[in-house]
């Protein structure tokens, strides 16, 4: 499993910020194709998880450093 502090760095490639630059393009001129649709979707799903995994690595984190505990 990879640490909290990782889990909270985790950045998307250049070459995956760029494809998802394409589709957000693409998207607001009504031109994905059902491929990029999809690929659109899976992106989206993915950035979900990683969302949720970045907020209990930050809580996770922020609970660790507190005194109380």
């Amino acid at each position: 499993m990879p640490a909290k502090q990782e889990v909270l760095a985790l950045r998307p490639s250049a070459a995956l910020h760029e494809r998802i630059s394409e589709l957000v393009d693409r998207q607001w001129t009504g031109r994905l194709s059902a491929d990029e649709e999809c690929a659109w979707e899976q992106y989206g799903y993915v950035e979900h998880l990683v969302r949720i995994a970045k907020a209990e690595a930050a809580h996770k984190l922020k609970s660790s450093m507190d005194p109380r505990n």
